[in-house]
């Protein structure tokens, strides 16, 4: 009996997907992660390891193969089907957000989808800890000062941020924001706020308080972004919201990048509307050298992948 073929999107998955997955299909492997390498692979396969920033989509989809007959017996293992045939059957991602898969083409298809949501969560919220006090510390500023030898120490130079009886604000009370809420309590803040489409038991077993978003931007000294990346949340961190926060405010993102629109962002921390922020999403990522972003003492900025740079977690997402 022919092997299931799976398409490995990308050759740094952890091992232990490769060896777990290869004990039971052919594996498929990509020189990179690069879209023209998975079309120069992906005829015929079963089922694809999707790994990657690049944009699963029709043209893929139709490279695979076009014959989508084969659904109603077949069992699965690791988030793949376990059958034979030249066309796609499963789509397994490498992460909570589908947001680069064209979901409404799988479902017209009928090739089933499954993802990883929960495995990060807790590296995430610390990487959102990290921005939010880093940010609120000037760390990037420091670090930037004594590169260039500006280091000109005084009682009141440098000064940052109190997370300590802050209030703080959570835009996303998801997985993610919940996990940030618990550790949040432990730097004693006074207050937790959280927006999104309802209330939630959550938020009162956490004591954290619902209210509107333009409210929690109003009272908020840390605004932590959370949120999935949909229609509603595109851009939703624009011009008008952030000339509402507070001009001492630090805000932090660990959502997606196309959530802030950027220019607005710049011109906030450009014109001192808010007093830092702390990024682990941009848009495009990385961020050029040349980009302003990169360039502003008050804005510090990670990879996105450095949320999810552990070990455990790739043994789990794998």
């Amino acid at each position: 009996m022919n092997r299931p073929k799976i398409l490995m999107t990308n050759p740094s998955i952890p091992q232990i997907a490769f060896d777990l997955l290869g004990r039971q299909c052919e594996l498929v492997r990509v020189e990179n992660e690069k879209r023209s390498s998975i079309l120069e692979k992906v005829a015929g396969v079963d089922a694809i390891f999707w790994a990657t920033k690049e944009t699963l989509d029709v043209e893929i989809l139709d490279k695979a193969g076009k014959d989508f007959d084969f659904l109603k017996s077949s069992r699965s293992i690791c988030c793949f089907v376990r059958v034979s045939g030249a066309q796609m059957k499963t789509v397994g991602a490498m992460s909570a957000g589908v947001n680069n898969i064209d979901v409404l083409e799988l479902k017209k298809r009928g090739i089933k989808l499954g993802n990883t949501p929960g495995v990060l969560d807790d590296a995430v919220a610390e990487i959102a800890v990290l921005l939010a006090l880093s940010a609120a510390r000037r760390l990037h500023e420091g670090r930037l000062k004594i590169e260039r030898n500006e280091w000109t120490p005084s009682l009141t130079w440098m000064l940052g941020q109190d997370i300590v009886g802050s209030t703080v604000g959570i835009v996303g009370l998801g997985g993610v924001g919940r996990a940030i809420a618990k550790r949040l309590k432990a730097f004693q803040v006074d207050k937790i706020l959280y927006t999104g489409h309802r209330e939630k038991p959550e938020g009162q077993e956490l004591g954290a308080n619902f209210v509107s978003l333009d409210t929690l931007v109003k009272d908020s000294d840390f605004v932590i972004v959370s949120c999935p990346l949909t229609t509603e949340t595109r851009g939703m961190f624009n011009d008008d919201i952030f000339s509402k926060m507070k001009s001492s405010a630090v805000f932090v993102n660990v959502s997606r990048g196309e959530v802030v629109d950027q220019d607005a962002l710049v011109r906030a921390l450009k014109e001192k509307k808010i007093f830092g922020a702390g990024l682990d999403v941009m848009t495009p990522e990385p961020l050029p050298p040349d980009n302003e972003l990169v360039k502003l003492p008050n804005a510090g900025s990670l990879d996105a992948s450095f949320g999810q740079r552990h070990l455990e977690d790739e043994k789990r997402n794998g």
